[in-house]
């Protein structure tokens, strides 16, 4: 009885262990679609006085924008658009090619 009882859990284990293995890689391998992605929202790091120094958070989260440049995240992308103009449009998130 005992045998039978380790056989199942040795094989439970392995299917557990499986799946969790191809979900896990699956997830890696996958490629991302950015363009399902919304646009960020900008208004939100628009600093309310002028003469206000923005601090974006020090976090890599690329976005790449139609003057060619990749920032480092949404913020700093933001920031741009802010100061030199609405010229500067969202791409994608990710590295600028």
């Amino acid at each position: 009885m005992k045998r039978s009882g380790c056989w199942h859990q040795r094989m439970l284990l392995s299917l557990v262990l499986l799946t969790w293995t191809h979900v896990t890689f699956s997830a890696l391998i996958r490629s991302h679609n950015f363009s399902r992605w919304p646009k960020p929202p900008c208004k939100m790091y628009y600093p309310i006085d002028p003469d206000y120094e923005a601090n974006c958070p020090d976090v890599k989260a690329y976005v790449c924008a139609t003057n060619g440049l990749t920032y480092k995240n949404e913020c700093f992308f933001c920031i741009d658009r802010w100061e030199f103009g609405p010229h500067i449009q969202f791409v994608k998130y990710g590295k600028c090619e």
